[in-house]
């Protein structure tokens, strides 16, 4: 084993702003998102977590100073036609491939393309 592939992995994971956690959690997870972990500094203190698609990672957080709402976040998927059945959207064709546009409950916005080869 080399010490790369030992190394962690380094990432970059968007922080979208979210009013009800318990109510996003499960819009993302009609995206293939799951809840990894919560965290809350107190009882009744905004709620902070992750959300998991394989090795896609967001975290959602209801603490005002994290993140404005209206994010844009673009998402690639293998399975694109399962987006666009799950959410009813027709996509917009692009020069690139079809692309689903999707808004979730506070606003953050989600564009959706096929995944590389």
């Amino acid at each position: 084993m080399s010490a790369e592939s030992a190394a962690p992995a380094e990432e970059i994971i968007p922080v979208l702003r979210v009013r009800d956690a318990a109510a996003a959690v499960p819009w993302y997870a009609r995206l293939g998102f799951a809840q990894q972990w919560e965290h809350r500094f107190e009882p009744g203190s905004p709620l902070f977590t992750e959300a998991a698609r394989g090795r896609v990672r967001l975290y959602l957080s209801e603490h005002e100073g994290d993140a404005r709402p209206d994010t844009l976040v673009y998402q690639r998927v293998v399975d694109l036609d399962a987006v666009v059945a799950e959410f009813g959207v027709v996509p917009e064709e692009q020069p690139w491939g079809r692309e689903p546009a999707l808004t979730d409950p506070d606003g953050n916005r989600l564009r959706v393309g096929p995944a590389r080869a």
